[in-house]
């Protein structure tokens, strides 16, 4: 049995008050509410959620679009599993549901948004990987679908958005390297139009800069943001005819890929080359020698994401008064072993 009528037919009372019984409304009485919520457990009562929400104009859930692929797939990459657990937490609180919208990476990402949008499957967006110029921002924002993107753009309009400290990554890595000698220092950066590489290498630039170092193009290892990603970038920076002593690592998993192909060429990091990167748990928490990182909670990225896109939503803003900012998101630098030995000139 699965329509209110038939149960308001089998309990021989009024669709309405069965209706309200349903939703918790206070003018029912207890007896009534204790009948109708016992029935319905009995029958299979199921709500029609599609039909309540057309009449609502809300769907009571949010969307979080993920670009994915086979490599990310099988790299396993656990940052979004930290993050929503993050945005659970919060929405929970609403009774709010969260759905992943997961765009294939042979589809254009603003051709996938705009047939979910319109679907009208949520009430409200969070999307990733934001490019330097990023269509589906201008998408949402004519759409009037409240959103926060994580990630910056440099597309216009007044959305919000959090990010995380991309900037500090290569200046306090810099900062660090330099302090113990290195001159020639190489980055992995993405090798796709991401925007977070873009900020990563402007501020990589002016790292150097500031300390009287001239900007190397030859240093700039472009790879996938992935295990494979850190491994060829280590095959690359073999390649380097003058090497570089040090290298900045800007994705979690390359670090693995990289110790790889370092330890086939017989090179050890520490001692031979100096490596910062990211760190995830607990992946790269075991590799040796320890890797130097920049890390974070990933729940509590999750959660104040959260936050932050339900203060642009006037159902609940009110929760939320100082939430609707944009934010760059700190990361804490955790020494390790990999960047320990100081070169003498």
């Amino acid at each position: 049995m699965k329509g209110i009528r038939q149960l308001a037919k089998h309990l021989d009372i009024s669709i309405g008050t069965v209706s309200r019984a349903l939703n918790g409304k206070p003018d029912v009485n207890d007896e009534t509410r204790r009948r109708v919520l016992a029935a319905a457990e009995e029958l299979g009562y199921v709500a029609n959620q599609s039909g309540r929400s057309l009449r609502q104009g809300m769907t009571n859930v949010i969307g979080l679009m993920l670009e994915v692929s086979r490599e990310t797939v099988e790299n396993s990459d656990d940052f979004f599993l930290g993050v929503t657990d993050g945005l659970q937490s919060v929405f929970s609180r609403h009774k709010l549901d969260l759905v992943m919208l997961p765009c294939p990476d042979d589809e254009d990402p603003h051709e996938y948004l705009k047939r979910m949008v319109a679907r009208r499957l949520v009430d409200a967006l969070i999307i990733s990987a934001t490019r330097r110029t990023d269509r589906r921002i201008e998408l949402l924002e004519k759409a009037r679908i409240p959103f926060v993107a994580l990630g910056r753009s440099a597309s216009g309009g007044s959305y919000t958005w959090m990010d995380l400290d991309f900037e500090g990554v290569a200046a306090r890595g810099v900062d660090r390297l330099v302090a113990k000698g290195h001159r020639r220092i190489a980055v992995a950066a993405p090798s796709s139009d991401i925007n977070l590489g873009y900020i990563f290498l402007d501020s990589y630039r002016q790292a150097l800069q500031r300390h009287g170092i001239g900007f190397d193009p030859a240093l700039v290892i472009r790879v996938k943001s992935s295990e494979q990603g850190g491994y060829q970038a280590g095959h690359e920076l073999l390649m380097i005819k003058e090497r570089p002593t040090a290298i900045i690592l800007i994705h979690e998993l390359m670090a693995i890929g990289l110790y790889r192909r370092l330890a086939e060429a017989g090179i050890v990091p520490g001692r031979d080359l100096a490596v910062v990167g990211f760190r995830e748990e607990p992946r790269t928490h075991f590799l040796q020698p320890s890797l130097t990182s920049f890390r974070m909670s990933l729940r509590d990225l999750g959660a104040q994401l959260g936050e932050t896109l339900l203060a642009t939503m006037p159902a609940y803003a009110d929760h939320y008064p100082q939430g609707a900012r944009n934010r760059i998101w700190p990361l804490e630098l955790v020494p390790g072993e990999s960047d320990a030995f100081t070169l003498t000139i």
